[in-house]
């Protein structure tokens, strides 16, 4: 009797993986050349390539070899590496179920107000850390806008009406609205209008000062 588990080809997965390899030096030499101002006829020209191999390098429809690529290098004047660079670079993505968000406090939290961490992307590339939050305020929540902290902050209310300060201005926000402002300024919920209070809270900062 056949198992119910489905395995997955190591060819197929290889084909894959190359395609991707493919894909990814196309759009680099596409770049690389886009950014010197160039056509694919010149490129064809200082490489000793067809024009239509250069295309179908570019769209990721053959493998270059590596001799290929050391004139690809050497007419764009970077190393052979760089071509591979977004194939290398890890892309992360965070998927957080409903209900498995995890409850958190962040400096200065204050009674009643509930964050719940959304996901965390930090350590990569950018060096930009990125911190979604869903913030719940209730009739037990504390007004205050004595936030502050280095990045900038995007708040979106999903449910609720709330007075929420940024430095020397009130904004009154209802579900909809947005308020995307420098978080170094004090900020925070002056006025608790409609309860119960919901809203996605994303917060950015410097990789390096936290």
């Amino acid at each position: 009797m056949a198992s119910g588990k489905l395995s997955q080809d190591p060819h197929k997965v290889k084909d894959v993986r190359e395609k991707n390899l493919e894909t990814a030096i196309g759009r680099e030499v596409r770049d690389f050349r886009r950014q010197r101002g160039m056509t694919v006829a010149d490129l064809a020209e200082v490489t000793g390539l067809s024009v239509g191999m250069l295309s179908k390098i570019e769209n990721g429809v053959t493998s270059a070899s590596l001799t290929t690529l050391q004139a690809l290098s050497a007419a764009l004047s970077v190393p052979v590496t760089a071509f591979f660079r977004r194939f290398e670079e890890r892309r992360e993505a965070v998927h957080v179920k409903a209900g498995d968000a995890v409850e958190t406090d962040r400096a200065g939290t204050r009674a009643g107000h509930q964050y719940n961490l959304l996901g965390h992307l930090g350590a990569n590339n950018s060096g930009v850390v990125v911190e979604p939050y869903m913030i719940t305020l209730t009739e037990e929540s504390d007004i205050f806008p004595t936030f502050q902290h280095e990045g900038i902050e995007l708040l979106y209310v999903l449910e609720g009406e709330v007075g929420y300060r940024h430095g020397d201005q009130s904004f009154h926000l209802r579900p909809g609205d947005s308020l995307f402002f420098d978080a170094d300024a004090p900020h925070g919920p002056d006025q608790l209008i409609k309860l119960p209070v919901r809203y996605l809270s994303v917060i950015s900062y410097p990789q390096s000062s936290h």
